[in-house]
């Protein structure tokens, strides 16, 4: 019984791998993140945005005259099987990888990829972590926890000066440590929070937390953690009556979130970088993707402009060389969907800015800092 209950586990942890084409083209790109599992939403996100980049670039005529294949592998944010799909990529010989999502997978899988001398650039995952080890072949689309957890914690101090302020989150690499930027901005901003508290991710009841939350009498919340337990939160903090006003980051940035909360997510407040969508550099892509039926929320957009962003390294290095293709990166800003892209020492985007939504009647829009 025990051998076959570690068979199992054995096979839970293999990688699923969905290659996207022949396996005799030139240049693979592989794509890692949660196909599978409760953040699959921004697996499919990243899924089509790197499909719709491929695709652009291949009738453009592929790079250095060759094709690009797609090649998807899922991590289900999972640590473990993130480092596994790492070592898998580095196996068949992927040379270059756009993902993780989740921050928790991306840092072990990071150390990973140098290992096998892959370059790896992720659209979503945010801990700082990932790069302040001045990694030479880690780069990111999106920005960094300790510039979003300030700008969040900014954004208590100015439009919630005087009350009573809580933070929870769920202990991941990424919800634990963007709490503890907020916090650490509240408390240089003369506040202290009235809870610091941590919740179990994947419960269905937070009827503990919330009472937790109504013993301090507090008025906000910011909540650093995923879009799923954001959403029953918020729901529970309604039926409970307890009008307490979510503040959250970047994780929110799909429509799912208002599918789990519904309305009880009315007026929650995000942070995340200025829409792409809005930005003329990407109209080609939202075209196509929303003629796939697809619309390109979150980061869609994000994947793409990682897609771009190691071709023109590629392009630019004359080669499919990672370590070449890196130091091209870091050389000159790129173009992008999401904008024109600097990178600096440590492969972050410079300059990276975060503004507030708010969430109103199952969209969310933009307010500013």
């Amino acid at each position: 019984m025990m051998k076959k209950l570690l068979l199992l586990l054995a096979c839970l942890l293999i990688p699923v791998f969905y290659p996207l084409s022949s396996a005799h083209a030139a240049i693979t790109i592989g794509l890692e993140g949660p196909i599978t599992g409760p953040y699959a939403v921004f697996g499919e996100q990243m899924r089509r945005g790197a499909m719709q980049a491929i695709a652009d670039i291949n009738v453009a005529g592929g790079v250095l005259g060759q094709k690009l294949v797609l090649e998807i592998a899922d991590d289900a944010c999972d640590p473990r099987q993130a480092v596994a799909v790492a070592n898998r990529m580095g196996s068949e010989g992927v040379k270059f990888v756009v993902g993780p999502y989740c921050s928790g997978s991306a840092i072990p899988a990071s150390k990973a990829y140098m290992d096998e001398g892959i370059l790896m650039i992720t659209p979503a995952s945010t801990n700082p972590a990932l790069t302040d080890e001045a990694k030479d072949l880690i780069f990111r689309t999106c920005g960094r926890d300790d510039r979003q957890g300030a700008a969040d914690g900014d954004y208590l101090l100015k439009h919630f000066k005087g009350q009573r302020i809580a933070i929870v989150q769920d202990e991941s690499a990424y919800g634990l440590g963007i709490a503890q930027q907020v916090q650490k901005t509240l408390n240089a901003g003369g506040v202290q929070e009235v809870l610091f508290d941590a919740y179990t991710p994947g419960e269905q009841d937070y009827s503990a937390l919330i009472s937790k939350l109504k013993r301090a009498r507090a008025q906000v919340v910011f909540i650093g953690g995923y879009h799923t337990e954001i959403g029953l939160i918020a729901r529970q903090l309604k039926q409970q009556g307890a009008a307490i006003q979510i503040v959250a980051p970047d994780s929110l940035m799909t429509k799912e979130f208002w599918t789990i909360a519904g309305p009880s997510g009315e007026g929650v407040l995000m942070s995340f970088g200025r829409d792409p969508r809005d930005l003329p550099e990407a109209k080609a892509a939202i075209a196509a993707l929303r003629k796939s039926g697809f619309e390109p929320e979150g980061y869609t957009l994000y994947t793409y402009a990682a897609v771009q962003v190691v071709v023109d390294g590629i392009k630019r290095a004359g080669a499919p060389d990672p370590m070449k293709a890196a130091a091209a990166i870091r050389a000159k800003p790129i173009s992008t969907v999401i904008g024109t892209l600097k990178y600096d020492a440590k492969g972050d985007v410079d300059g990276f800015k975060y503004v507030m939504y708010r969430w109103h009647d199952g969209n969310y829009k933009e307010i500013g800092e």
